[in-house]
C-alpha cells in the first residue's frame, strides 16, 4: 500500500508513493518484480541525482544480477536502497567522502550488511558523506555538495545528507545512515524524513570494533519516509544476542502508547536557545503531544559538562582519523597529504599527533562520565523532548570544507547540541518530521528513550504518524522534483 492510503490499486500509482514495506509486500505478492523496482528507482535517481548530487557511486548492474537470483521471502525483499559511503560492501567502492580514496573498492562486507542481503534490499549504490564523515554537512571536496530538496540553495546537512536526500526526494524509500552524534537525525530534520538512532550495542557488527571509543557513540540504521519502514531494518540487522527483539512493525502500530510522562525542553547542552523555527517546531509537537494525551511538562533537560564532552569527542575523532590514515596510506608527504585531504582532516591528524596515547582511554571517560550524568534527566519522565537541531537548513558554504577549523567545530557543537546526549548514554532517539516553517523548511522534533526502550520510541512515533502524517509533503515534494529540470 502507499504510505498510507489503500483507495488506489496498486498499478495505478507511481511507485514512489510506496513505501518499503509496500513495496516487498508487491514483489511478494507477485504484483511486481524487484526488476521493476529497480526500474523506477533508477529511473529517479538519473532524473534528480544531476540535481541534488546525492550520490557518490552506483552499482546498477550489480543490482540487477542480484535481482534475478533474488528469493521473495524476505522482509524487504526486492526493495532498492543504497548505502552511505561510510560503510563498506563488497565490489562496490569506499570512498569515505575523500580524495584519499579515490578509485578504492571493498573486498568484504561485515555481519552487517549481510544482514541487509538477507533481507532482500537491493544495493544501487553509495550515498555521499562529509570527508570521513567528520563535519555536519555534505560539501564534501571529493564529490560536490549535495543539495536539499526543499531547497537547492541550502545544506541537507552531514554526515548523512547524501541518505537525507535521497530518501526525502524519492530516489529510494530508505538508506543507510550513521550517528556519531545525530548524523542520522540532524540532517533528517533538515530535510524532513524520519531519523531513528538505535540504542548503543543493539544491532549487528558492522566493522568498528567495540573496543574503539568511537564504537561506543556510533550507531548504524537508516533514514526513511515511513516509521513502520524505519522499525523493519532495524528487525533485521538486530544483533543475535538482543532480547527482547523489536517486535514486528505491524504490533507496534497496533499498539500505541499509555499516557506518557513526556518532559520537554528548548535550552541545549551549552545552554543556547534554538532559532525561532526549532522553538515553534517545538511548541507545536508539544500541543500534538499533549492532545494524543499524553503529560507534557517542561524540564531542565540532560545536564553534563558539554564542554569537556566536546573536548573528548574532538580528541576521540582526532585520533582516530589519525590511526586511520596510517593504516591507508602510512607514510603520505605534507604535499600529498594537502592535495588529497581536506582543512579539516589534515587539521585533526596535526591534532592528534600532539596528544599522549593515553588520551584516548581519558577521554573515553569523560564521555562516558558525561552520559551517566544525562541520565539522571530522565528522572520523573519517560521521554524526552527537544528540538532535534537548533535551526532549519542553512545556506551551503556555511560551513564548508574549506572554512576555518573553529568555525566548523563551533558549528559541530550547535547542531550536535541536542542529540549528543542520547549519543552519549546510548538512548534511543529519533528526528520526526512534523512542522514546515514559513519558508517552507522542514524542522525535526528529537524524542529520547532510556537505554533499550526502543520499542516505546516507535510506538509513540506511529502514533504522531497517524495524527500528523508528514507522507503528503513527501510526496507533493517528489512530484515538485519530478517536473524540474537538472
Amino acid at each position: 500500500m502507499p504510505l498510507h492510503a489503500q483507495a488506489d490499486p496498486i498499478d495505478a500509482l507511481p511507485l514512489v508513493e510506496f513505501d518499503a514495506t509496500a513495496q516487498a509486500e508487491a514483489v511478494r505478492a507477485g504484483q511486481l518484480t524487484p526488476e521493476d523496482l529497480l526500474d523506477a528507482a533508477i529511473a529517479r535517481i538519473e532524473q534528480l541525482n544531476p540535481l541534488l548530487n546525492a550520490l557518490s557511486s552506483i552499482a546498477f548492474d550489480a543490482a540487477r544480477q542480484r535481482a534475478q537470483a533474488l528469493a521473495a521471502d524476505g522482509a524487504l525483499a526486492g526493495v532498492p536502497t543504497l548505502l552511505k559511503d561510510l560503510l563498506a560492501y563488497p565490489g562496490q567502492p569506499i570512498g569515505l567522502g575523500s580524495r584519499l580514496m579515490a578509485g578504492q573498492v571493498a573486498p568484504a562486507g561485515s555481519p552487517y550488511t549481510d544482514a541487509l542481503d538477507a533481507a532482500g534490499l537491493l544495493i544501487l549504490g553509495k550515498t555521499a558523506t562529509s570527508e570521513f564523515g567528520l563535519i555536519g554537512t555534505t560539501e564534501p571536496l571529493a564529490t560536490g555538495a549535495t543539495r536539499n530538496p526543499w531547497d537547492l540553495s541550502r545544506s541537507t546537512g552531514g554526515s548523512s545528507g547524501g541518505a537525507a536526500a535521497a530518501v526525502a526526494s524519492g530516489m529510494v524509500p530508505l538508506a543507510h545512515a550513521s550517528d556519531g552524534g545525530g548524523s542520522i537525525r540532524g540532517p533528517a530534520s533538515l530535510c524532513g524524513v524520519f531519523g531513528f538512532k538505535p540504542s548503543r550495542w543493539r544491532t549487528r557488527f558492522a566493522g568498528l570494533p567495540k573496543e574503539m571509543p568511537l564504537a561506543a557513540i556510533l550507531s548504524e540504521h537508516c533514514l526513511s519516509r515511513s516509521v513502520r519502514d524505519s522499525a523493519t531494518w532495524l528487525r533485521v540487522t538486530e544483533a543475535d544476542d538482543i532480547a527482547p527483539g523489536l517486535p514486528e512493525a505491524v504490533t507496534l502500530a497496533e499498539n500505541p502508547p499509555h499516557r506518557l510522562r513526556i518532559g520537554h525542553y528548548h535550552r541545549d547542552a551549552f545552554g543556547n536557545a534554538p532559532d525561532t523555527a526549532a522553538v515553534a517546531a517545538l511548541e507545536h509537537t508539544v500541543t500534538l503531544c499533549r492532545a494524543l494525551g499524553h503529560d507534557v511538562t517542561p524540564v531542565e533537560g540532560p545536564r553534563f559538562d558539554g564542554r569537556t564532552a566536546s573536548r573528548a569527542v574532538f580528541d576521540i575523532m582526532a585520533m582516530t582519523t589519525a590511526g586511520m590514515l596510517d593504516f591507508l596510506a602510512p607514510g603520505l608527504p605534507p604535499e600529498a597529504m594537502a592535495a588529497c585531504l581536506e582543512p579539516y582532516t589534515i587539521m585533526l591528524i596535526g591534532h592528534a599527533r600532539g596528544l599522549a596515547p593515553s588520551r584516548l582511554t581519558e577521554a573515553a571517560a569523560e564521555l562516558s562520565a558525561a552520559g551517566e550524568a544525562a541520565e539522571r534527566a530522565f528522572d520523573g519522565v519517560d521521554i524526552l523532548l527537544s528540538p532535534t537541531i537548533p535551526f532549519t537548513a542553512f545556506p551551503l558554504g556555511t560551513v564548508a570544507p574549506d572554512c576555518p577549523p573553529e568555525r566548523l567545530r563551533a558549528h559541530f557543537e550547535r547542531s550536535a547540541g541536542f542529540t549528543a546526549a542520547a549519543s552519549l548514554a546510548g538512548w534511543p532517539a529519533m528526528s520526526v518530521p512534523l512542522f514546515w516553517s514559513d519558508e517552507g523548511l522542514p524542522a525535526g522534533s528529537h524524542f529520547a528513550a532510556r537505554d533499550g526502550e526502543d520499542a516505546l520510541l516507535f510506538r509513540l512515533a506511529f502514533q504522531l504518524e497517524k495524527a500528523a502524517p508528514w507522507a503528503p509533503r513527501l510526496l507533493a515534494l517528489s512530484r515538485d522534483l519530478a517536473c524540474r529540470k537538472s
